[in-house]
């Protein structure tokens, strides 16, 4: 949800600069069931324009309308949305809805926390009753001693201990690096920027790519293995190798020993899979199992994928099972529910 907040500051900088005012719609509760869960935004602009959802589309014109009351008196309100007789998700919505006017130390604080891929806060202060109530809002929460308000405005004690309390972890943006820069890896970049991964590229010195080679992507570095700086690389980072060369899939595996990545992945088929690690072995006999079982190759879910898009699905699903610890599999035969 971090790279969502991210596109959320993005474009009220830019409704900024159009004197535009903004309102921020927050789930801050749920009773039941939902299309998504707690912690989804949305930001409303003062023309109608809409960034991000808090919902799969059926809920976002309620929240347009009642938000007009908090452009027009500059005071957050809850509203819900009893989901049970129109969705059919069997859930009712608490949405937060608050002026969003963050201050220039909050948007500077926020790039440099990015960029620097660190974690951070939100915490969201609620009632789950509908309308207007003091102290109702957000902040944001860099430090203990670094924290911003979404509205301009603090909460006073006298309020808050009359409030609930949502409190969300953002963890760093997620990442994706590919070290290949084949046409498939084109589609892999594309897929994984549609899921609002940051992705680095990783092309040959001998033939440098640039991001007009590939649409989606953050970075792009045309580096030999040596030369790679594996500071790139941490526990919310996914590494597929896809150069189609054998050796330079080693020894790019080689550069990673010393790192910590989420899941890396290995193009081609299993013999392959199996050279790979004995050669990479060879050279590293005494590397952690831990760091052999981020590795997964053949790279990707059984799907039945041929095409390079159907592939980049297919490793997109497997990282995300890796990341999220699930077991792939159809949820109309799943137990419980499907966020469970």
């Amino acid at each position: 949800m971090t790279h969502e907040l991210k596109k959320i500051i993005e474009a009220f900088i830019h409704a900024e600069k159009n004197k535009l005012k903004a309102v921020l719609a927050t789930v801050v509760d749920l009773d039941g069931s939902s299309y998504r869960r707690p912690g989804v935004r949305m930001l409303i602009q003062e023309n109608g324009k809409m960034i991000g959802a808090v919902s799969g589309g059926c809920v976002e014109k309620e929240v347009l309308r009642q938000s007009q009351e908090v452009f027009k008196t500059g005071h957050s309100k809850l509203m819900t949305y009893d989901g049970r007789y129109r969705l059919g998700c069997e859930g009712i919505l608490y949405i937060l809805i608050e002026p969003f006017q963050p201050e220039t130390a909050l948007i500077e604080a926020f790039h440099k926390c990015i960029e620097e891929r660190r974690s951070f806060e939100v915490i969201s202060r609620y009632k789950k009753k509908e309308g207007i109530e003091p102290g109702l809002g957000s902040e944001i929460r860099f430090s203990e001693k670094e924290s911003f308000p979404f509205s301009g405005t603090t909460v006073t004690p006298e309020a808050e201990g009359s409030l609930s309390v949502f409190s969300q972890e953002m963890p760093p943006c997620f990442k994706l690096v590919i070290v290949g820069a084949e046409h498939d890896a084109v589609q892999l970049c594309l897929f994984a920027s549609f899921s609002g991964w940051e992705v680095s590229v990783i092309s040959s010195p001998s033939d440098p790519k640039t991001l007009a080679n590939f649409p989606g992507a953050t970075k792009i570095y045309s580096v030999a293995a040596e030369e790679m700086d594996v500071s790139l690389i941490d526990g919310q980072t996914a590494v597929v190798l896809m150069t189609h060369n054998f050796a330079n899939d080693l020894k790019y595996l080689l550069r990673f020993k010393d790192t910590d990545p989420a899941y890396i992945g290995l193009l081609g088929p299993a013999h392959r899979r199996e050279k790979l690690l004995n050669q990479f072995l060879e050279y590293c006999p005494e590397i952690s199992d831990q760091f052999l079982d981020r590795i997964h190759g053949p790279a990707g879910i059984n799907i039945g994928a041929e095409t390079p898009q159907e592939i980049a699905v297919s490793i997109i699903a497997e990282i995300l099972s890796v990341v999220r610890e699930q077991e792939p599999m159809p949820l109309h035969k799943k137990m419980g529910g499907i966020h469970s």
